[in-house]
């Protein structure tokens, strides 16, 4: 399989990459506009899912992806409004796995929104996040 990469576009001449616009309308279907997420964070979850996934990620790998970083950046109330109370929870059981998993795809993604500083106070107050 030819190696997939990722862009950014340049100049309006070269379009974003398919894996991008995905993961952008995903991060849109989780409530949280595209906008937020600084373009390095949304490279670094892409190749992460590449990691991952290193044929191609499953069809619904962009939406859950895009959830657990929602959540982590927008914050549980504001996730909540957006996602509704099912999904909060199943995103919250997602944290606590990669909390107790230590080095899971999960765990990957939430520490990559606390290297990033992207994430909500109240998500590393809730978890005992840190830094170290």
């Amino acid at each position: 399989m030819a190696q997939r990469r990722s862009s950014l576009g340049f100049l309006g001449m070269f379009g974003r990459s398919g894996d991008l616009r995905q993961l952008d309308a995903a991060l849109r279907g989780a409530g949280l506009h595209p906008a937020l997420v600084p373009e390095g964070v949304k490279l670094t979850l892409v190749n992460l899912m590449k990691d991952h996934w290193p044929d191609e990620p499953p069809a619904d790998a962009y939406a859950s992806v895009a959830r657990l970083c929602s959540y982590c950046i927008a914050g549980p109330q504001t996730f909540e409004q957006a996602n509704g109370r099912e999904r909060t929870l199943d995103v919250e059981r997602r944290i606590e796995a990669a909390l107790e998993a230590g080095d899971s795809f999960d765990a990957q993604v939430v520490l990559m929104t606390l290297h990033a500083k992207l994430i909500n106070a109240e998500v590393v107050d809730r978890y005992g996040l840190s830094a170290e």
